[in-house]
This record gives C-alpha cells, sequence and structure tokens, in this order.
C-alpha cells in the first residue's frame, strides 16, 4: 500500500534519476514468478534485513562467495552458529540425524 501511494502521490516533488526507476522496477518484476515476489516482500518486512544484505555484498568477493556456498549448503544440515569473546562468528554444519 505505502509504494502505491508515494508512486501515484503527484504532489511530491521529483528527484532528478538518471534512469527511469518505473521502468526498471517493472522490468525486474518481470524477472520473477508471484510466489516469488511474495517471498521477497515478506522477507524485506523482517527487520534489519537491509542492513544484513548490505553488510553481505560489502563483503570481498572472495568472502562473499565462500559464505553463499556455505549458506547453500546449509538447507541440506543442521547449522550452529556462536560468537566468542573477540566478536568472531563460526557457523557450523552438522548432518542432519
Amino acid at each position: 500500500m505505502t509504494a502505491e501511494l508515494i508512486l501515484l502521490d503527484h504532489y511530491r516533488p521529483r528527484e532528478p534519476e538518471p534512469i527511469d526507476a518505473t521502468d526498471t522496477l517493472f522490468s525486474a518484476l518481470g524477472q520473477y514468478s508471484s510466489a516469488e515476489l511474495h517471498e521477497l516482500l515478506y522477507v524485506g518486512q523482517e527487520p534489519g534485513f537491509f542492513e544484513l544484505m548490505r553488510s553481505v555484498f560489502a563483503l570481498p568477493e572472495e568472502t562473499r562467495h565462500v559464505l553463499q556456498k556455505f549458506l547453500t549448503e546449509a538447507s541440506r544440515r543442521t547449522t550452529t552458529g556462536k560468537i566468542d569473546e573477540h566478536g568472531r562468528l563460526t557457523l557450523k554444519h552438522t548432518p542432519f540425524k
């Protein structure tokens, strides 16, 4: 509902954009199924989601690929995490029992 109000608000001053945002959004929408878009909407409403995603994409490329591979395999295993006294996060996979 909020997005519709912003798009239809004719009194809101327009910000200069190098690319037409509406065309970009509609183009992106055509690349996903309705179920995927609903999932994205649902997940995007989780507290801290965008901060987490910004942090992931700020990682060096090699580190990001390692993390992505680890998380992809997480659906087939039990994953646990622990933060030690130095602030280091350790993630560990164990086989399903």
